[in-house]
């Protein structure tokens, strides 16, 4: 019996020419002797690792093959071929990436819905769990219930390729489990190859990349920080106004942002650079105090490094250290609202708080009160030595919520009232706020807020303020309240400037030895035609307040230094910036002055605790000797004025600042003066 593979064999074999055995013999004989000569051995066969007797796995293999007949051979190789595509669509179809998220117009356009059943249900394509809502590039891939309706079309040509972003906002994505629209484009002939979810055919033509999900763009937080905005001091002409008036500041927080912005590669805000911070952030060699007195004043007068002809009036005030430190109850306010949410806001302080508390003793108690849409009591007054307790009330903080300050200031006070009530008589009673100062809920009148404050601060209990963290820091906020307060203002950016500001100057930061210290000049326009007060822009007072004790003013604290600084014109100077008036004898015409006074300084005080203030009046002398480390002074004043782009200073330029600076670096303990040089630096390479 034959079939047609048979036939078809005879046939060829009756076509095909007769091979010829002594031709047939020759071209044998001639390939061996090639294939010996190419395996470099004409005495010996190739060795294998075949093994010479007959057995062996592939060697019976090989004889099945030899033995088997056409018919057999293609029964078996279409069953394998069978086998390996109803094994391998599977694969396949599983390993296709997802459609992405998007909206592609056209005509023929298949609408498929996630997660959500429809009407009429068409056969399901895939069936798995919904928990793969959202897929990305990156991600495994992970197929989702999907359910196609034919039925569904769109009009219009079918994009190719990546598709373009939608220039309408987009709207939000539904939560988990909610319907969503996703259309894919539909097969057209031979546009590609891949297999076909639908029908399973395999196509072998080249395949289209899928097109890609749009990147997902997220929008960074808006920075809603905050500062004082203040006009640099202005030029007068001594004749017309020859009196200066201003509150003393000890803040140093100015100094820290403008070192934080720098090390992000950022020059500050102009209204973030207050000068006089800037300068009294590093300490001078003042001579203390002598008798009872809680300060000591110094006056010097040097050549100003900015302008030709022109002169500094160094004035330097140096407080009390006294030998033993008084009790102190002390309340944390901690803002632990959702704002607080960062690295360098609540942990940080939490790091903070916990250098400080090395530094207090048994005399000492302390309560935290935390406030985040409410406010609670999150210690009662505790000693201080009680270190495990309050630190596990640290830890237990976590950032949530909203801003509620004015509740929080509230509750902060009336537990500092009960702890002057229950405590030793002499303790110092003062609410230290950590915040980043976003108090956004609570407050509906700022100057009322002002006014609590001012009343507790005439109790006796004085606020301190600590900012914290970038993006929607309230400088602004933190220092009116600070100055109402009468506490300072201090910006924490890292553990070292905790280290400085509430372990090294501790006691300086929290025990006062003077409120309400005002300073006031009188200048002779006899000497000087013009001046200028360097920095305190936002400390100004007017002429009366200077003797009106009910204006509040800024408190020095225990062993707390204050630097003022005046640009002055002497009369007959080259360097004048006005034009002496012509209706104006006095102005036209000084009178002659054979004192040698340069003008008069007056500075005004409270004991603490007291209403009254004291009076201290210094002469300042044409011919007093610049104070120590001056130079450092006027270094660090410069490097101010540029950061805020002054007119006022001439030509002089950072690279000036620096040389200068390097010059009288002087003894540095703690690096804080090279690091200021480092700054400076490259905020001249920013500059550029």
């Amino acid at each position: 019996m034959s079939d047609d593979l048979d036939d078809l064999k005879r046939a060829f074999d009756a076509a095909l020419p007769r091979a010829d055995p002594d031709t047939r013999a020759e071209a044998i004989a001639l390939a061996m002797k090639n294939f010996d000569c190419a395996q470099e051995s004409d005495a010996l066969a190739r060795q294998t690792s075949e093994p010479t007797r007959e057995g062996g796995v592939f060697r019976g293999a090989r004889q099945m093959l030899a033995n088997i007949s056409n018919r057999g051979f293609l029964t078996a190789t279409t069953a394998i071929a069978a086998v390996a595509m109803v094994a391998l669509i599977p694969v396949l179809r599983d390993s296709q990436p997802p459609e992405p998220d998007i909206f592609i117009p056209g005509e023929g356009a298949r609408t498929v819905l996630e997660s959500a059943p429809v009407a009429d249900p068409a056969p399901v394509v895939e069936e798995v769990p919904e928990a793969a809502d959202v897929l990305t590039r990156d991600a495994p891939v992970v197929s989702t219930s999907r359910k196609f309706d034919p039925s569904v079309r769109q009009s219009g040509p079918v994009n190719q390729g990546r598709p373009m972003a939608d220039p309408s906002p987009q709207p939000p994505a539904p939560p988990a489990g909610a319907a969503r629209n996703r259309t894919i484009a539909p097969a057209s002939p031979g546009a590609g190859g891949g297999i076909s979810l639908e029908t399973g055919v395999l196509n072998l033509k080249h395949s289209a990349p899928a097109p890609l999900p749009d990147p997902v763009i997220v929008q960074p937080e808006p920075n809603t920080e905050a500062f004082p905005e203040a006009d640099d001091n202005p030029i007068k002409v001594t004749a017309e106004s020859p009196v200066s008036t201003f509150s003393i500041d000890v803040d140093t927080a100015s100094w820290a942002f403008v070192r934080n912005a720098l090390n992000r590669g950022q020059l500050p805000p102009k209204d973030a650079v207050r000068i006089e911070e800037m300068v009294n952030y590093f300490s001078y060699d003042y001579p203390a105090p002598e008798g009872d007195a809680p300060f000591a004043t110094h006056v010097g007068v040097s050549d100003s490094p900015w302008v030709e002809g022109t002169q500094i009036v160094h004035i330097g005030l140096q407080g009390i250290l006294p030998e033993a430190r008084p009790p102190m109850n002390l309340v944390f306010l901690v803002d632990t609202s959702g704002s607080m949410n960062s690295v360098d806001k609540l942990p940080l302080l939490k790091q903070s708080f916990r250098l400080m508390l090395g530094q207090l003793g048994e005399n000492d108690t302390i309560a935290i009160v935390t406030y985040a849409g409410s406010a609670g009591l999150a210690l009662e007054p505790t000693k201080a030595t009680e270190r495990e307790t309050i630190l596990a009330a640290l830890d237990q903080m976590h950032a949530g919520g909203s801003t509620a300050g004015q509740a929080g200031l509230q509750q902060a006070y009336a537990t500092a009232a009960k702890m002057a009530r229950d405590g030793d008589e002499d303790a110092i009673s003062r609410v230290i706020l950590a915040t980043d100062g976003d108090f956004n809920v609570g407050i509906s009148d700022p100057d009322d807020l002002k006014d609590f404050i001012a009343d507790k601060r005439d109790e006796g209990t004085y606020l301190s303020v600590l900012g914290f963290g970038r993006g929607n820091l309230d400088d602004a906020t933190m220092q009116a309240l600070a100055q109402t307060g009468n506490g300072i203002a201090s910006y924490i950016d890292t553990l070292a400037e905790a280290q400085k500001v509430l372990v090294d100057q501790l006691t300086g930061a929290l025990v006062p030895i003077a409120d309400d210290v005002k300073i006031q000049v009188e200048w002779n326009p006899a000497l000087v035609a013009e001046y200028r007060l360097i920095g305190y822009e936002t400390r100004a007072l007017k002429r009366e307040d200077f003797n009106n004790d009910k204006v509040d003013a800024g408190e020095i604290g225990a062993g707390h230094q204050v630097t003022a600084l005046y640009a002055i014109t002497p009369v007959g100077s080259p360097a004048r910036m006005t034009d002496p008036l012509r209706y104006a004898a006095g102005d036209a015409a000084p009178v002659a002055d054979d004192t040698g006074e340069l003008g008069f300084l007056r500075l005004r005080y409270k004991v603490p605790g007291e209403d009254t203030s004291k009076l201290i009046e210094t002469p300042i002398m044409a011919d007093a000797a610049p104070l120590a480390e001056a130079d450092w002074a006027l270094a660090i004043a410069g490097f101010g004025q540029i950061l805020r782009g002054s007119d006022l200073i001439g030509d002089w330029s950072m690279g000036d600042a620096i040389a200068l600076a390097q010059g009288a670096r002087g003894e540095d303990a703690f690096g804080y003066r090279q690091g200021a040089i480092t700054l400076m630096r490259l905020a001249q390479s920013l500059q550029q």
